[in-house]
């Protein structure tokens, strides 16, 4: 469950205020909007990155509102993927478990089964330099996931991707979703995206969310 209670957020001289949301546990939720209306910001605010001025928000009836990113249990995907260059892909699978201290076969074993998970068997020893798109965001989906995270946070994850790739990384979503029980909070411009993935729609416009049934 993802919950925003008359949340106001502050990005530089931008504000958003009183902003609501209630995503029930184990949705995928897109959040739309024009560009510039605020949604990456609403997104940031939920993972800790932009502080929140007033109201609050809870992740799986939890108040996080004043807690760092780390204590979220949130896994985010920027736009970019933000991968390290230098990495191969199984180093990235491992990265956030090595820094959580886990011990090497529980490691191995979860970086196999996120392997299997988002197909990237074949990839693990290569480097992420030379990776097509569809490729390089399952690898920055499998970091976001290695720690089990309870919610999963998506900046457009899937706009630079060709036609036959985005489909097939909404199956890959799909599956994520279907085998783990995350909620997701997903920001795209693409409607047919949502439709095709969102179980939850929400509209941002003109500062205020707006929840539209996903099949109309």
């Amino acid at each position: 469950m993802i919950l925003m209670e008359n949340v106001t957020v502050r990005a530089g001289k931008f504000v958003l205020e009183n902003l609501s949301i209630s995503i029930r546990q184990g949705s995928h939720a897109v959040l739309m909007g024009k560009t510039g209306s605020g949604k990456t910001t609403i997104l940031e605010a939920v993972c800790g990155l932009k502080p929140v001025v007033a109201g609050r928000i809870l992740l799986h009836s939890r108040d996080v509102t004043s807690l760092k990113p780390a204590g979220r249990g949130i896994g985010y995907v920027p736009q970019d993927g933000a991968l390290f260059p230098f990495l191969t892909v199984r180093e990235h699978l491992e990265f956030a478990l090595l820094i959580r201290r886990w011990n090497r076969s529980d490691i191995e074993a979860r970086v196999i089964e996120l392997a299997t998970l988002l197909r990237l068997e074949k990839l693990l020893q290569r480097s992420v330099r030379g990776l097509s798109g569809g490729e390089r965001q399952r690898v920055a989906l499998g970091r976001a996931l290695a720690n089990h995270p309870e919610t999963l946070c998506l900046d457009e994850p899937l706009s630079a991707l060709d036609d036959e790739t985005r489909a097939e990384m909404c199956e890959v979503l799909g599956a994520v979703r279907d085998r783990t029980g995350v909620s997701i909070l997903h920001v795209t411009h693409s409607l047919s995206e949502a439709k095709t993935l969102a179980d939850q729609i929400f509209v941002l416009r003109d500062g205020v969310i707006h929840e539209q049934n996903p099949t109309g």
